[in-house]
């Protein structure tokens, strides 16, 4: 290969209409390619005509890397659209999201791509970040055993993930995108790398994506220490690290860690990235021509695109099938799994006097306002910015479900960000002349390019405060004013505080962006058709300044060590007006029946630092409903020479339970799993007790148990 061909296999190109591909390539093949306009068979169709391209009109013939964006579906036009990250982690349901990622692979592979650019194995741990809505959630074991979960669907087919963004990305100061994230090597390792450590462990993915951000002021996409030490010596990654668009020459323009885009380009390589989506990898032909760069590094880099490109098969058939797009792409089939993920991930959060699922027959007319009754709002990097034309909203469902039945008026109230009030006034006169009053507010969030003006939520779309944007909190005041009974459906990209939505609504039902058959599951579920099994993957703060509120903290980081009075008026705790603990917790999620921990049993209470922790759980459905439980075990280190969290999750199962039946849940933890990194940065497993508490939340905890490791 010469010098150039080299430097383009560690290069993006985009490609463009089928018309178009001599003039974008001109005989020359690239390492990566990717198209984020078209629906699925015309890519499909420009996908079979550009790998034919390169391997019968470039010099050697090398296929392209087809890389898409998937994290809720493939980022072609006219795809399915499943419900986003968050919502998927709210499931708690791994295997339901690796039937969701082969559904969405298998589209993937009749269109013809390889590069799933995702998932994000970020936490959750900086609300006002407007990318939560992308992440599992908080906590680093779920984000593992989702994460793996949804790589090994993917993988299903001749496809690799990139799970990013590597690393620490998700806990930028002041909650600002690509801000500086803070913190020492023990929050390294404990938490921002145990995401990517099980998942490379687990799927051996090809691809992993580096960060725009820097984690204790190094830039980590220019820094051999995390993209070649830790990432490859460490953690035992293949494969190839693919920048974010833009991560290389931000290490001049953001970071100003170097003065030139060239010396960009030469760290980045050096650090370990090997391919560059954003065009600063042009200036490395002429870094090694003026001696600036070994080109040794070049070849290694290119060794590693190549290797990858083998191991997809892609030089023995890098094609789709465009004869099948029509048949598999939005398949009957794939919407219908849309909708049971969207079941699974919602969750209810209050339920006043069982007032859900509605009893139809004590109403006769129902009025649904707010700005998300009858919108769709799908997340960031779903493939439309249309308003209604490829989902059901909240309004549409309730008209499929009840339509004929009980008289549903619509009012908007008002809109989701401004404070414009000037619509509140007739939606509290419809609630007033109804019997009861659906309200559904949140945030908005589309895909960047294709956005409305003023998203509250999303990439770029950070937020200075967590109550409600603009005038929502005014709408349902005015509502709880009429006297009649309201429930309210969060439809949003992350937690909000909302004390007095907690204090004031009869019912409250969250629902992470929940996919095209959003609006059918919350109408399924306030009617009684589905049973809620979601669970919280990210706490609710009660107030902007009680964030972070995340449920691993430490001791030290909730309690009071003086012997404060407190008063009604002043409670109790760190803060004079408030208390530090979440609005809702960690795990937490209502049911339309009831569940009784009747048992837990150990195989061994004594074990060594390679055993196993067995537990059998038995738990009663002792309620009238078919409806599944999320038994959930966290550890606590009872005695620990470094400060552990109060409680770290490190198994659950979600279980159906038939009405009036017991179920035994089984669950296993390896002891090696209840380690920490010492004084001395060794990871290891101390000697001592450990605390089991196994329950519904990480604030309900029902039994505990105490394992010795010896």
């Amino acid at each position: 290969m010469t010098l150039k061909e080299k430097v383009q296999q560690l290069e993006n190109r985009a490609a463009g209409k089928t018309d178009e591909i001599d003039r974008i390539f001109k005989g020359e093949s690239f390492g990566c390619t990717h198209e984020m306009s078209m629906d699925a068979q015309n890519c499909a169709d420009m996908y079979q005509q550009l790998q034919s391209y390169m391997l019968q009109k470039t010099r050697l013939g090398i296929p392209l890397l087809t890389a898409v964006e998937g994290i809720e579906g493939i980022l072609q036009n006219n795809c399915t659209i499943f419900p986003h990250e968050l919502a998927q982690g709210s499931t708690f349901n791994p295997e339901l999201i690796k039937k969701m990622t082969i559904a969405a692979g298998e589209e993937a592979h009749v269109i013809g791509i390889h590069q799933i650019l995702s998932p994000v194995l970020d936490l959750a741990r900086e609300l006002r970040w407007g990318r939560v809505e992308e992440t599992f959630g908080e906590d680093p074991f779920l984000a593992a055993q989702m994460g793996t979960a949804f790589v090994s669907g993917y993988q299903s087919f001749n496809i690799t993930c990139t799970p990013k963004h590597f690393v620490a990305h998700g806990s930028p100061a002041g909650g600002l995108n690509c801000a500086n994230v803070s913190g020492g090597e023990r929050d390294m390792r404990s938490l921002y790398l145990y995401p990517f450590s099980k998942v490379i462990a687990n799927t051996n993915p090809l691809g992993i994506m580096s960060c725009y951000s820097s984690y204790d002021g190094v830039a980590v996409s220019g820094s051999r220490y995390y993209m070649t030490d830790i990432l490859r010596g460490e953690l035992g990654f293949k494969g190839y690290v693919y920048s974010d668009w833009g991560s290389v020459e931000r290490l001049q323009s953001f970071h100003h860690a170097v003065d030139s885009r060239e010396e960009a380009a030469i760290q980045s390589l050096k650090a370990g990235v090997d391919l560059d989506v954003d065009g600063a990898y042009e200036t490395l032909e002429k870094s090694v021509e003026t001696g600036r760069l070994d080109i040794k590094f070049i070849d290694e880099a290119v060794r590693r695109v190549l290797t990858v490109k083998f191991e997809l098969g892609l030089f023995d058939n890098p094609y789709g099938d465009p004869s099948k797009v029509k048949k598999v792409v939005r398949s009957a089939g794939h919407v219908a799994l849309s909708k049971e993920v969207a079941d699974e991930s919602a969750i209810l959060l209050k339920n006043d006097n069982h007032i859900l699922p509605l009893d139809l027959a004590k109403y006769k007319s129902i009025a649904v306002v707010g700005p998300n009754a009858d919108q769709t709002v799908f997340g960031d990097y779903a493939w439309t910015g249309h308003d209604t034309k490829e989902g059901t909203t909240l309004l549409q469902g309730l008209k499929e479900v009840i339509g004929g039945k009980v008289q549903l008026k619509y009012a908007h109230g008002c809109d989701w960000w401004s404070q414009d009030k000037s619509g509140i006034a007739e939606a509290a006169k419809m609630a007033e002349e109804s019997d009861l009053t659906i309200v559904a507010i949140g945030t908005r969030s589309t895909f960047l390019g294709r956005s409305p003006h003023n998203s509250t939520a999303g990439e770029g779309f950070d937020l200075s405060s967590l109550e409600l944007p603009g005038s929502q909190q005014d709408l349902l005041k005015a509502i709880k004013a009429t006297g009649k009974p309201f429930i309210v459906v969060f439809i949003a990209g992350k937690p909000l505080a909302m004390p007095w939505v907690k204090e004031n609504a009869n019912a409250v039902l969250a629902q992470w962006y929940g996919g095209e058959r959003q609006g059918r599951t919350l109408a399924d579920i306030l009617t009684g058709a589905v049973n809620p099994s979601g669970r919280l993957n990210v706490s609710f703060p009660r107030s902007t300044g009680n964030s972070p509120s995340y449920y691993n903290h430490f001791a030290t980081d909730r309690n009071e060590p003086f012997d404060s009075p407190g008063s009604p008026e002043q409670p109790r705790g760190h803060y004079i007006f408030d208390r530090p603990d979440p609005l809702w917790d960690f795990g937490y999620g209502l049911s339309y029946t009831t569940f009784k921990y009747t048992g837990c049993k150990l195989a061994d209470s004594i074990l060594t630092g390679k055993g196993i922790i067995k537990i059998d759980v038995d738990v009663q459905n002792t309620g009238n409903t078919d409806g599944k439980e999320v038994v959930q075990v966290y550890v606590h280190d009872k005695v620990s020479s470094v400060a552990t969290p109060v409680q770290q999750l490190k198994a659950f199962k979600k279980q159906l339970i038939k009405k009036g039946q017991t179920a035994t849940v089984h669950l296993e933890i390896p002891v090696s799993d209840l380690g920490l990194y010492n004084e001395r940065m060794k990871y290891v497993v101390e000697p001592g007790e450990f605390e089991l508490q196994i329950g519904s939340a990480a604030d309900d905890i029902h039994i505990t148990k105490i394992v010795t490791v010896k």
